[in-house]
């Protein structure tokens, strides 16, 4: 191994260890209570060492964001083929619950903590979330042409409930709040199930989806918060 490859590995090892870090320090703490030095603290390194790998506390949790998000699109793109619009809709969305499951502290730490800052003041770098949503409503406006959802406003306004549905039942089992003999995935499967039903069977539709896909979220916009459950 090369002098070169060897320095690049080390400084890659150091950037994953101070990532760890942080990450467990903003979920056990909150984003809000940890700074630069708390998290040199808790590696062991001196704060000057950790900015020539991060510029700041909210470069770092970009960092973690981006690498969450990734995580998020991978994990819902090996959804299982389906025949219908309706079908690949509950599918994907299905697969927004169970990485909750499958990547808690991801979850918790992009979608749950709201002190965290808005991925929106770098849009292009969290693209893959964008996409992933404007798959998802484009498959939701096949329903809507079809006539699936026959008293349903948008596709964005569609795309928002049903991923309040799946996001309440991921933070109803992350924060223990279900009994010892109560079935989380259960409760999430029959909660998006009930709202594509309500949706098919001709519920009415008042809420109107404030952002688009197409365009950067709107810094001003009381509706957009940090990451997709809070700005899709």
């Amino acid at each position: 191994m090369g002098i070169r490859e060897r320095q690049t590995r080390e400084r890659e090892t150091v950037r994953r260890k101070i990532l760890n870090a942080a990450r467990a320090l903003f979920l056990n703490e909150g984003y809000a209570n940890v700074s630069m030095r708390k998290i040199a603290d808790q590696i062991e390194y001196s704060p000057g060492a950790i900015y020539s790998y991060f510029t700041s506390k909210e470069d770092i949790f970009f960092a973690l964001a981006e690498e969450g998000l990734q995580f998020v699109r991978a994990h819902c793109s090996v959804a299982s083929p389906a025949a219908t619009p309706v079908e690949r809709v509950r599918e994907t969305l299905w697969r927004i619950y169970t990485f909750s499951k499958e990547q808690p502290e991801y979850f918790s730490l992009i979608f749950v903590d709201s002190t965290v800052p808005r991925i929106s003041r770098d849009w292009e770098r969290f693209s893959s979330m964008r996409d992933l949503r404007s798959e998802i409503e484009h498959e939701i406006q096949a329903c809507l042409d079809q006539g699936q959802f026959p008293r349903a406003g948008s596709a964005g306004a569609i795309f928002r409930i049903l991923w309040t549905a799946v996001y309440g039942a991921a933070v109803f089992r992350l924060s223990h709040r279900l009994a010892p003999n109560e079935d989380a995935d259960v409760l999430a499967q029959d909660v998006l199930d009930a709202t594509l039903t309500g949706l098919r069977h001709g519920a009415e539709v008042h809420f109107t989806a404030a952002s688009d896909t197409r365009e950067p979220l709107d810094l001003h916009d009381a509706d957009t918060v940090s990451v997709e459950s809070r700005q899709t």
